[in-house]
């Protein structure tokens, strides 16, 4: 009766494989499927010790930039002074009853693709690629001998070169022209309005040089080494991707969730599920499928399968809720983006199951002979 009970058990409805059907399922016609690993603190140690995408690593070789540099398409506004009156630039045929210094705007020009502005009494004057105190330098020298004492400020109102551009999910997306002094990303994101979405949903993409990489704004609000400088040419996009898990299984509530905070936790997942059910739930048969990438499956020491996204590989964690230390562990094991959290039925709720399947098909016939034994 107790052998075909058990085999009765293996038809009955149920919400998925017991315990030891996910561990024994590994492997299934000589071909192994995944691997299951119990969640311990070697395991906790060395998913943690696994590098993460970063700004300051990626860039390392960038410091701050350098000084501003003029170049086509920018702006240029030039003022020149001279020492007296009746010099080069004087406006009026009076002037030079005046004393003291005298200067002059030149109109703002955008400096054109041989790379030059146009100075009166200085000819074409070649800008692309000086700073603003080199050009002054050029334009001083040019007009020595012409103009009294000649003294000239050169400011840039407005760069295309020096700009770095902002875009996606930020309030107002713009190409943001640089400070001589250096701007930070958070200074960027700042400037075009903040982000719309919350933190924990939004990553930060910087491409520079050829070179592209994502993070988690969270962290790179958390950790001041990855507010890294801002270089001319940067490429600073936001992007919401909301974080979800799937719990499954003998749980409150069998869904998808979404994060509700940067980070979450086994322990907080499996809360926000409502926790196991008493009456149905196997403790010792809690279990998360995730796909890994290639240095997390030899970090810990498994044989790569393949078959996931980039290479990577399944790998099925266990934690067994019925050692109390399990606990400790589940507070610090982290849920990541599509995660599955599966918790197992217990097999004496598979039994009960069965009498209780078998008590609906022999409860009517019982009844009736105990009737028929009572009629007189």
């Amino acid at each position: 009766m107790a052998g075909a009970a058990l085999a009765a058990c293996s038809s009955l409805p149920t919400a998925g494989p017991t315990a030891s059907a996910v561990v024994h399922q590994q492997v299934k016609n000589a071909q192994r499927r995944y691997d299951v690993v119990d969640i311990s603190a070697p395991v906790l140690a060395a998913l943690q010790a696994q590098p993460k995408p970063s700004f300051q690593t990626a860039f390392r070789k960038y410091g701050k930039p350098p000084p501003p540099r003029i170049g086509v398409g920018d702006t240029v506004s030039v003022t020149i002074w001279e020492a007296a009156a009746g010099g080069l630039f004087t406006s009026s045929p009076f002037d030079h009853l005046t004393t003291g210094s005298h200067s002059v705007e030149i109109p703002p020009q955008v400096v054109a693709n041989d790379g030059a502005i146009s100075i009166p009494y200085a000819g074409r004057v070649p800008v692309a690629g000086h700073t603003a105190e080199q050009v002054e330098q050029i334009i001083q020298q040019r007009l020595a001998g012409k103009a009294i004492q000649p003294q000239v400020i050169v400011t840039v109102p407005k760069s295309v070169n020096y700009t770095a551009t902002v875009s996606g999910e930020v309030v107002s997306g713009a190409r943001i022209q640089l400070s001589p002094n250096g701007d930070r990303l958070l200074d960027l994101i700042a400037a075009a309005g903040g982000a719309k979405a919350p933190i924990y949903e939004t990553f930060v993409r910087l491409s520079r040089g050829g070179v592209t990489v994502t993070i988690p704004m969270e962290r790179l609000v958390d950790d001041p080494a990855e507010n890294i400088y801002a270089w001319p040419g940067d490429v600073l996009t936001l992007v919401v991707t909301p974080q979800h898990f799937s719990v499954l299984g003998a749980t409150g509530e069998n869904a998808q969730l979404r994060f509700n905070a940067p980070r979450m936790t086994l322990v907080q997942a499996l809360a926000r599920a409502g926790g196991l059910q008493d009456q149905r739930s196997d403790p010792a048969g809690v279990f998360l499928f995730r796909y890994e990438p290639p240095a997390v499956v030899h970090a810990l020491h498994l044989p790569p399968i393949g078959g996931g996204p980039d290479g990577s590989s399944p790998v099925v964690y266990r934690l067994n809720m019925r050692d109390a230390d399990s606990y400790f562990l589940a507070q610090r094991f982290p849920i990541e983006n599509n995660d599955i959290i599966y918790v197992a039925n217990a097999q004496f709720d598979e039994l009960q199951k069965f009498f209780a399947l078998l008590n609906t098909l022999t409860g009517p016939i019982i009844t009736g002979i105990v009737v028929n034994s009572a009629a007189p």
